[in-house]
C-alpha cells in the first residue's frame, strides 16, 4: 500500500511544503539519506485538553501499540515502529512531513465514518437504473468539508472512552442533520427516530485512511461503516441540513465518476461492489 494524497504539495492550513518522497522511497525499509522533511505541527493544537503534549515534555510517557488510559494507541495495521528519539513512525512510509501536523494525537489518530446509503428512484418512486450498465443507481449521504471545501463521507473522531457505534450515529446527526444547533426536544426525537437504522450494519472497511493531514509520525485510521436505508424509510424521510464541520450536505449519485476526500471513494467503491450497483 502506497499513500499518495498525504504526499502531496502544501500541508493542509500551513505554508509547509512536503519533502519530496518518490514512490520507491516510501518505505522505510529503502535508505534514503537525503530525506530531510519539515516539520509541521499545528498551533491550534497548543494547550488543547484532547490533543498530545510534545514527545520531549517530561511528563508524557505514552504507552505505544496499547490502550493508554483513555487514548487508543493500538493501530490496526499491527505494531508500529517507534524510533529512537520517542516518535512512532507511519505504518505505511515517510510522508514529507514531520511532527503532528494537525492531527492531536501521535501515532493513530482513530476516526469512524458512517455511509448512509439508499437506491436512487424517479418521482414515482421506482428505483432508477443506469442505461449503460442496467444496474441499479446507489446514493450516499454526502457532506462538504468546511476546511478544503471537498465532498467527503460524514464522520469524525473517535472521542476518549467512546465506542464506535456512537461516534458513528453522533457524527452523522451532528454533520449531515445540523443536530448541535438544535433543541433538547428536537435532539431526542432525531435520536429516537434513528437509533434502530443505526444498529443494523455492514462493515466496509477498517484500517489506515491516506488523508493528507498525516504525517510521519501522526496519521488516521479509521472504521468505515455502511448503513443502509432500503425502502427510503428513514434517513430518507429526513431533511438533510449541514452542521458542525460541514458546510453542506446532500444526497450524492455513485458512480465512477466521484472524487472524494482522502481515500473516500474506495469506501463506497467496496459498497457498490458488495450490493452490485452502477458504477
Amino acid at each position: 500500500m502506497l499513500h499518495q494524497k498525504c504526499r502531496q504539495g502544501i500541508y493542509p492550513s500551513s505554508n509547509a511544503k512536503r519533502f519530496e518522497v518518490p514512490d520507491e522511497k516510501v518505505s522505510w525499509t529503502v535508505e534514503y539519506p537525503e530525506y530531510k522533511p519539515v516539520a509541521c505541527t499545528a498551533a491550534v493544537l497548543q494547550g488543547k485538553p484532547w490533543a498530545d503534549p510534545e514527545i520531549n515534555e517530561s511528563t508524557f510517557e505514552p504507552k505505544w501499540n496499547e490502550i493508554d488510559g483513555k487514548v487508543n494507541r493500538k493501530s490496526f495495521t499491527g505494531d508500529y515502529v517507534v524510533n529512537a528519539d520517542g516518535y512512532p513512525l507511519n505504518p505505511v512510509g515517510r510522508t514529507g512531513i514531520v511532527g503532528r501536523g494537525l492531527l492531536g494525537r501521535w501515532g493513530p489518530n482513530h476516526a469512524a465514518d458512517p455511509i448512509v446509503t439508499r437506491w436512487k428512484r424517479d418521482n414515482s418512486g421506482l428505483v432508477e437504473t443506469d442505461k449503460c450498465t442496467g444496474k441499479r443507481v446507489l446514493q450516499f449521504v454526502a457532506i462538504q468539508r468546511r476546511d478544503s471545501g471537498e465532498w467527503a463521507i460524514p464522520g469524525g473522531m473517535v472521542d476518549p472512552n467512546e465506542t464506535v457505534s456512537t461516534t458513528l450515529m453522533r457524527e452523522f446527526m451532528e454533520e449531515a442533520l445540523n443536530f448541535l444547533e438544535k433543541d433538547d426536544a428536537e435532539k431526542e426525537a432525531l435520536r429516537n427516530s434513528i437509533r434502530e437504522f443505526f444498529t443494523k450494519r455492514d462493515e466496509v472497511y477498517k484500517g489506515y485512511v491516506d488523508d493528507p493531514r498525516n504525517t510521519d509520525n501522526a496519521w488516521m485510521e479509521t472504521v468505515a461503516i455502511n448503513f443502509h436505508d432500503e425502502d427510503n424509510a428513514v434517513i430518507g424521510k429526513l431533511a438533510l441540513q449541514a452542521g458542525d464541520d460541514a458546510r453542506n450536505a446532500r444526497w450524492m449519485d455513485i458512480n465512477s465518476r466521484i472524487n472524494l476526500y482522502a481515500n473516500h471513494s474506495e469506501f463506497i467503491r467496496k459498497i457498490v461492489s458488495q450490493r452490485d450497483a452502477h458504477w
